[in-house]
């Protein structure tokens, strides 16, 4: 048996110098030849580390090894019985961090391009028509309400329609995806496959009701008087602030404000869709994590003349994926390392017009295990800006708790649950919290 290769099979995409002006998909995926040439890579190891390092426990070396025999049916059959998005999960999960960290190969050179196998082999489903309906159990006659039409709540919809449960699905916006659609932008994650996916869940037999807030229209308790069991999916979607001086100016936005307003009601096709989105040639995105990536990068999309990216630590420390990173510097994205806001100034007229900034030194390790930014007094400047988005992250929205009376939270307003269930019902309490396995 020939030696694997150390090095992933590349992905094509398109060239940065294009990219920027337009919403496109930047990968390409692999073509059939491509994928089989990777998968050929997968050791098919007896004890797979790979496995342990996947949240849904995906048969990895079995659905790869499917591949490199150019059994894509049987891929996709293997890989739907744990995971019913695939086409998304293939894109936007942290491989790198989870499966593909394990990977033993990994020991070598770089691991096996697992996501990139997961994309290829949706994608293949995809376009080939050929989609296979898993076989359903019996109808136990029992319901369950999800509150949420996000990654976790789609993902318990699916498996709990899969064990012959009558499983309806409550979404507060009008279209189903959570920050799927809402959050990643369309070149990251297209919402045709969103939507995709979406479908193949409620063939499964999910009811999905759109436009319908749990909170509002009926609250939990008054849910569970009809269902007999209520999963809470509801997300991370409350914009966390710095609360430094002028961020209530004109031009400074909430990431969750700036990409909702581009993806789910997409101003980067106005006046076609009717949403206004002030664009701005000098946008400063504040954050270093994925949905900090995903600002910087829709602001040159919408035409930004000068994207930055200001972030209190080293590039090291940053939480977003080694890939988003990539993609942000080659698109030509700024980096202000180091780099504290401490305040907004606005012109007349209200308008933010400057960040006033310090510049830190790392000290010693903090509770993330990542080291600490320490100011350096005395090193105040000044960044001309005329859009400023904050992408620091998030907490859950606190309706369901404020009319739930007997729902415990803690101190950030997410709900504590009892630490019995089963280790899947923990995950898909994880997804609902954060948005998408550490996407946020």
């Amino acid at each position: 048996m020939a030696k694997p290769s150390l090095k992933k099979t590349i992905m094509r995409e398109q060239p940065h110098s294009e990219r920027i002006h337009n919403f496109n998909e930047v990968p390409y995926g692999y073509s059939d030849e491509e994928a089989i040439a990777e998968a050929n890579r997968c050791l098919q190891c007896k004890k797979p580390k790979c496995v342990e390092g996947c949240p849904v426990e995906i048969d990895i070396p079995g659905f790869i090894k499917e591949i490199a025999a150019n059994n894509f049916t049987n891929s996709i059959r293997s890989m739907k019985s744990k995971n019913a998005l695939p086409a998304i999960c293939g894109r936007v999960c942290p491989q790198e961090v989870q499966c593909e960290e394990l990977c033993t190969l990994k020991k070598m050179g770089e691991p096996v391009a697992i996501g990139r196998l997961e994309r290829f082999v949706a994608d293949w489903e995809a376009k080939t028509g050929k989609i296979e309906m898993p076989e359903i159990s019996p109808a136990t006659g029992k319901k369950v309400a999800v509150v949420g039409a996000g990654p976790a709540g789609l993902t318990v919809a699916a498996d709990l329609a899969l064990m012959g449960h009558k499983v309806t699905v409550f979404e507060a916006l009008h279209e189903a995806g959570g920050v799927l659609v809402y959050g990643i932008p369309e070149f990251r994650l297209p919402k045709s496959i969103v939507r995709r996916e979406v479908e193949y869940v409620q063939k499964l037999g999910v009811k999905l009701i759109t436009s319908y807030i749990v909170g509002k229209l009926q609250t939990v308790d008054e849910l569970l008087k009809e269902f007999g069991a209520i999963f809470i999916g509801t997300g991370a979607g409350l914009p966390w602030f710095m609360n430094i001086e002028g961020e209530n100016y004109n031009g400074v936005y909430s990431a969750n404000e700036y990409l909702t307003r581009s993806n789910l009601m997409k101003a980067y096709l106005f006046p076609e869709y009717d949403t206004p989105i002030v664009k701005g040639k000098n946008v400063a995105t504040i954050g270093g994590g994925n949905v900090a990536m995903d600002c910087a990068r829709t602001a040159l999309r919408l035409g930004a003349a000068k994207s930055m990216l200001i972030y209190r630590r080293s590039k090291t420390e940053m939480p977003a994926r080694i890939e988003e990173i990539e993609h942000a510097e080659a698109e030509g994205v700024e980096f202000y390392l180091l780099t504290l806001p401490i305040k907004y100034h606005a012109d007349a007229q209200s308008w933010v017009r400057e960040i006033e900034c310090l510049k830190m030194a790392l000290g010693e390790s903090d509770a993330s295990g990542r080291r600490k930014p320490v100011p350096i007094e005395g090193s105040n400047f000044r960044i001309p800006v005329d859009v400023a988005v904050v992408a620091i992250g998030n907490s859950p929205n606190p309706l369901i708790a404020a009319t739930t009376p007997d729902l415990k939270v803690g101190k950030h307003g997410n709900i504590e649950i009892d630490a019995k269930p089963q280790e899947r019902l923990l995950l898909y309490w994880r997804w609902a919290e954060e948005g998408l396995l550490l996407g946020q």
